[in-house]
């Protein structure tokens, strides 16, 4: 009986040129196919590290304040629905964004004027910047603000805004709709055509007393994806920021710095977003440290530097300023400061995606 070989055959490789013009026929024929080959956009895909299209940038609030004052003569409250001049990251002009993830702006409300109600599918938080005696309402407890007021408006609650006072207010808007239009599930409603303000049923500071005092009303969730408290007020959030520098709990990197909770379950304040008040005392010179969720901060009180990746942002109070993800950056003050600071922490450590490095090279 013959013997039948096993061998593999030896092919002569054809020149260079005949693989790669097989291969673009091959690769254009797919293509016809809606389909594409994996191998050649690998590296681009599934990175060692993170890459960002996110540009470390300030901006400075006495410009900004003066242009929102200026929209006040060209756009009522009423007209605009929400009078917000957007913080357009550099690097991603014309895409509504702060952060990938995270939009963010500066909203103003003349005496006098009503931002109507809506809701939408995206949380919003406010951060006060100025001024004082303007409300938001939402889900039907009226909450008056002052500067470094941190106010929560949950998925799809409704909200409107009314200033009774005699000075503007301005404040920082940060939303998640980025990341929300991201999974393409934006919903809202404008409440055309109803009462321009909700009825509300709560005074200023219910749900701080009802959630945030250690007790509980009887019959509440016992677990709650978002916090109920309205309004974290910086009267009420400062001083404990000096009790924990007193007893010299001052993070390397990070200062003497709280993180605002939710008092049910002790997570953060929304699923997408979670923020945080920093104190650094005079002198303070951080660790570097960076973590994979690119972060907004509003300088409070004082001043320094923040260097990102060897470049230097310097912001005084009330200038925002945006640190990209995974980029190693360190605070140094010459004075006390304190800094607010907001990220999407939460959503990507609900992912399993979050990672920090605290010395990194």
């Amino acid at each position: 009986m013959p013997t039948v070989s096993t061998a593999k055959p030896e092919i002569e490789p054809g020149p260079k040129h005949n693989v790669e013009a097989m291969r673009e026929a091959f690769y254009e024929r797919i293509s016809k196919r809606d389909m594409a080959p994996l191998w050649k956009v690998m590296s681009s895909v599934v990175t060692k590290e993170p890459v960002t299209r996110v540009a470390p940038h300030v901006w400075r609030y006495d410009d900004v304040k003066s242009l929102v004052m200026e929209s006040g003569g060209l756009i009522s409250a009423e007209e605009a629905k929400r009078r917000v001049l957007i913080l357009e990251n550099p690097a991603m002009r014309g895409e509504s964004k702060a952060t990938n993830t995270l939009f963010a702006g500066i909203q103003m409300i003349l005496p006098g004027e009503v931002a109507p109600a809506h809701r939408h599918v995206s949380s919003a938080i406010r951060f006060v910047l100025d001024g004082e005696g303007a409300y938001t309402a939402v889900e039907g407890e009226k909450a008056f603000m002052s500067p470094g007021d941190f106010v929560i408006t949950a998925n799809w609650a409704p909200h409107d805004h009314g200033n009774p006072s005699d000075k503007p207010m301005l404040w920082l808007d940060v939303l998640d709709f980025p990341a929300v239009n991201f999974f393409e599930a934006s919903f809202a409603d404008s409440y055309e055509g109803k009462e321009t303000m909700q009825n509300t049923t709560r005074g200023d500071g219910d749900s701080l007393a009802f959630y945030g005092s250690g007790v509980l009303p009887d019959g509440a969730p016992a677990d709650m994806k978002r916090s109920p408290v309205i309004n974290y007020t910086y009267a009420r959030t400062r001083p404990i920021l000096d009790r924990v520098n007193k007893a010299g709990d001052i993070d390397k990197s990070h200062g003497a710095r709280v993180r605002y909770a939710n008092p049910i379950n002790g997570g953060p304040v929304l699923p997408t977003m979670g923020a945080n008040l920093a104190l650094f005392p005079k002198g303070f010179k951080g660790e570097k440290y960076r973590a994979t969720d690119g972060t907004i901060f509003v300088c409070t009180e004082g001043g320094g530097t923040t260097t990102v990746d060897g470049e230097v942002l310097e912001w005084g109070v009330n200038d925002v300023f945006v640190v990209p993800p995974w980029k190693a950056y360190s605070h140094q003050v010459n004075k006390e400061s304190v800094l607010f600071s907001i990220s999407d922490r939460p959503a990507q450590e609900a992912l399993g995606i979050w990672r920090e490095d605290r010395r990194p090279g």
